[in-house]
């Protein structure tokens, strides 16, 4: 058991440690959007979804409508509820403590830890992912109470280029999972078509890009599968 808390937490560690920048201007963000710094912290402490936080945090300080504020959040989150029923069938047995637990702790970062065929299967691998998750949890609530700090006492530090850690975090967690063709096809698609929705100034390119990327990857794979 002291292997598996060891092992989640050592595993972790390189993602913890890589939303430093992130959690700083998470936390920065929202102090300087007026947030106070109690609001700023139970964010991250309740809400827990850096993206989807970043986003509310701007609707909210542009005196957006709640339903605006409410359905973006949902589109940029959903695909939580995909990870959920991705690894349904391996928890669903598990007790309510279990599923509780680390249903909250399911993060992007966690769930790239979920692909191995052996992951949740066992007391042990479920310690194991538990101190994983949880060891996010707390260095993002860390990360972000520093930015709550700074960016009471620093001006201007959402200015510093912080956001690019968001865009770093997550080809860190694409790439290992590219291991075939329809993958990488749905990724370049993506990638290709956000830049020309950007260009376009398209205000939901980011979500058409990805359902567009997401269909490219499905045709290309039942494709395979049918000639397999």
């Amino acid at each position: 058991m002291k292997t598996a808390i060891a092992k989640g937490f050592w595993d972790m560690l390189p993602l913890n440690l890589a939303v430093i920048p992130w959690g700083i201007l998470c936390g920065s963000l929202a102090v300087q959007s007026g947030f106070s710094p109690l609001e700023a912290q139970l964010m991250s402490l309740l809400v827990f979804a850096g993206s989807a936080q970043l986003v509310a945090i701007e609707l909210i300080a542009g005196n957006a409508s709640l339903i605006t504020i409410l359905v973006t959040t949902f589109i940029i989150s959903a695909r939580h509820f995909l990870y959920g029923l991705s690894v349904r069938h391996r928890l669903i047995d598990k007790p309510l403590k279990w599923r509780l637990g680390l249903g909250f702790l399911l993060t992007d970062e966690l769930f790239a830890f979920s692909h191995h065929h052996r992951a949740y299967q066992g007391k042990v691998r479920l310690v194991y992912a538990l101190v994983a998750g949880g060891s996010f949890y707390i260095a993002w609530n860390i990360w972000t109470l520093i930015g709550v700090v700074a960016g009471a006492l620093l001006p201007d530090l959402t200015q510093l280029g912080l956001d690019f850690a968001i865009a770093s975090i997550f080809i860190a967690l694409v790439i290992p999972s590219i291991n075939n063709w329809p993958v990488l096809i749905a990724c370049l698609t993506s990638a290709v078509s956000i830049v020309i929705f950007k260009l376009w100034q398209f205000e939901l390119g980011l979500i058409f890009a990805a359902l567009l990327g997401m269909s490219v990857g499905y045709v290309l794979e039942s494709r395979r599968g049918a000639k397999c």
